[in-house]
Protein backbone atom coordinates (compact mmCIF):
# COMPACT_ATOMS: atom_id res chain seq x y z
CA UNK A 1 0.00 0.00 0.00
CA UNK A 2 1.19 3.44 -0.83
CA UNK A 3 1.55 6.03 1.93
CA UNK A 4 0.36 8.87 -0.32
CA UNK A 5 -3.02 10.38 0.48
CA UNK A 6 -5.40 11.87 -2.03
CA UNK A 7 -6.40 15.09 -0.30
CA UNK A 8 -9.03 17.35 -1.82
CA UNK A 9 -9.83 20.91 -0.91
CA UNK A 10 -13.42 21.66 0.12
CA UNK A 11 -13.92 23.38 -3.25
CA UNK A 12 -12.56 20.39 -5.18
CA UNK A 13 -14.80 17.92 -3.35
CA UNK A 14 -17.82 20.20 -3.77
CA UNK A 15 -17.10 20.55 -7.49
CA UNK A 16 -16.88 16.77 -7.90
CA UNK A 17 -20.11 16.21 -5.97
CA UNK A 18 -21.77 18.95 -8.01
CA UNK A 19 -20.76 17.28 -11.28
CA UNK A 20 -22.15 13.92 -10.15
CA UNK A 21 -25.45 15.26 -8.76
CA UNK A 22 -26.19 17.67 -11.58
CA UNK A 23 -25.42 15.06 -14.23
CA UNK A 24 -27.49 12.38 -12.49
CA UNK A 25 -30.55 14.56 -11.75
CA UNK A 26 -30.95 17.12 -14.58
CA UNK A 27 -34.74 16.70 -14.56
CA UNK A 28 -36.75 15.13 -11.76
CA UNK A 29 -40.25 15.23 -10.26
CA UNK A 30 -40.36 15.42 -6.46
CA UNK A 31 -43.46 15.17 -4.27
CA UNK A 32 -43.73 16.70 -0.83
CA UNK A 33 -45.25 19.28 1.48
CA UNK A 34 -44.21 22.93 1.27
CA UNK A 35 -42.62 24.32 4.41
CA UNK A 36 -40.94 27.66 5.22
CA UNK A 37 -42.20 29.29 2.02
CA UNK A 38 -40.68 32.76 1.57
CA UNK A 39 -41.26 35.11 -1.37
CA UNK A 40 -38.68 37.89 -1.59
CA UNK A 41 -38.85 41.32 -3.21
CA UNK A 42 -36.74 39.98 -6.07
CA UNK A 43 -39.66 37.70 -6.96
CA UNK A 44 -37.67 34.57 -6.12
CA UNK A 45 -39.25 32.09 -3.72
CA UNK A 46 -37.36 29.79 -1.39
CA UNK A 47 -38.96 26.89 0.44
CA UNK A 48 -38.48 23.36 1.68
CA UNK A 49 -40.22 20.26 0.40
CA UNK A 50 -40.58 17.62 3.06
CA UNK A 51 -42.05 14.25 3.76
CA UNK A 52 -42.10 12.14 6.92
CA UNK A 53 -38.37 11.38 6.80
CA UNK A 54 -36.52 14.01 4.76
CA UNK A 55 -36.46 17.55 3.47
CA UNK A 56 -35.16 19.25 0.34
CA UNK A 57 -34.37 22.93 -0.13
CA UNK A 58 -35.97 24.46 -3.22
CA UNK A 59 -35.76 27.69 -5.16
CA UNK A 60 -38.35 29.01 -7.60
CA UNK A 61 -36.92 31.88 -9.58
CA UNK A 62 -39.16 34.81 -10.55
CA UNK A 63 -39.34 33.98 -14.27
CA UNK A 64 -40.65 30.46 -13.47
CA UNK A 65 -42.83 31.60 -10.59
CA UNK A 66 -44.93 33.73 -12.93
CA UNK A 67 -46.13 30.54 -14.61
CA UNK A 68 -47.55 29.06 -11.42
CA UNK A 69 -51.34 29.30 -11.46
CA UNK A 70 -51.83 29.04 -7.70
CA UNK A 71 -50.23 30.62 -4.65
CA UNK A 72 -47.74 28.24 -3.01
CA UNK A 73 -48.06 28.19 0.77
CA UNK A 74 -46.89 26.25 3.78
CA UNK A 75 -48.73 22.96 4.20
CA UNK A 76 -49.64 22.47 0.53
CA UNK A 77 -48.81 19.05 -0.87
CA UNK A 78 -47.24 19.58 -4.30
CA UNK A 79 -45.28 17.97 -7.10
CA UNK A 80 -42.23 19.95 -8.20
CA UNK A 81 -40.27 19.46 -11.40
CA UNK A 82 -36.76 20.75 -11.73
CA UNK A 83 -33.06 20.05 -11.61
CA UNK A 84 -30.80 19.29 -8.68
CA UNK A 85 -28.03 21.84 -8.32
CA UNK A 86 -25.28 22.32 -5.78
CA UNK A 87 -25.02 25.72 -4.12
CA UNK A 88 -21.27 25.62 -3.56
CA UNK A 89 -21.08 28.61 -1.20
CA UNK A 90 -23.02 26.66 1.43
CA UNK A 91 -22.08 23.16 0.31
CA UNK A 92 -25.76 22.29 -0.08
CA UNK A 93 -27.85 20.85 -2.84
CA UNK A 94 -31.24 22.23 -3.84
CA UNK A 95 -33.97 21.68 -6.36
CA UNK A 96 -34.28 24.51 -8.88
CA UNK A 97 -38.00 24.34 -9.58
CA UNK A 98 -39.30 24.77 -13.11
CA UNK A 99 -42.90 23.62 -12.57
CA UNK A 100 -45.02 23.37 -9.44
CA UNK A 101 -48.38 21.60 -9.28
CA UNK A 102 -50.69 20.98 -6.36
CA UNK A 103 -51.17 17.30 -5.55
CA UNK A 104 -54.80 16.25 -5.38
CA UNK A 105 -56.72 19.48 -5.89
CA UNK A 106 -56.27 20.78 -9.43
CA UNK A 107 -54.32 23.98 -9.95
CA UNK A 108 -57.29 25.87 -11.41
CA UNK A 109 -59.56 24.76 -8.58
CA UNK A 110 -56.96 25.77 -5.99
CA UNK A 111 -56.44 29.17 -7.67
CA UNK A 112 -60.22 29.68 -7.67
CA UNK A 113 -60.50 28.74 -3.98
CA UNK A 114 -57.64 31.10 -3.07
CA UNK A 115 -59.21 33.97 -5.04
CA UNK A 116 -62.58 33.30 -3.44
CA UNK A 117 -61.03 33.38 0.05
CA UNK A 118 -59.24 36.68 -0.69
CA UNK A 119 -62.45 38.26 -1.99
CA UNK A 120 -64.43 37.05 1.03
CA UNK A 121 -61.79 38.48 3.38
CA UNK A 122 -61.88 41.78 1.48
CA UNK A 123 -65.69 41.96 1.71
CA UNK A 124 -65.58 41.12 5.43
CA UNK A 125 -62.99 43.83 6.04
CA UNK A 126 -65.05 46.44 4.17
CA UNK A 127 -68.18 45.58 6.14
CA UNK A 128 -66.26 45.99 9.37
CA UNK A 129 -64.92 49.39 8.26
CA UNK A 130 -67.69 51.55 6.74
Amino acid sequence: MSGARAVLTVSELTAQLRAVLEERFPAVWVEGEISNYRLYGSGHAYFTLKDADSQLRCVLFRNRGRRIRFEPADGLHVMAFGSVEVYAQRGEYQLVVELLEPKGLGALQLAFEQLKARLQADVAQRRGHP
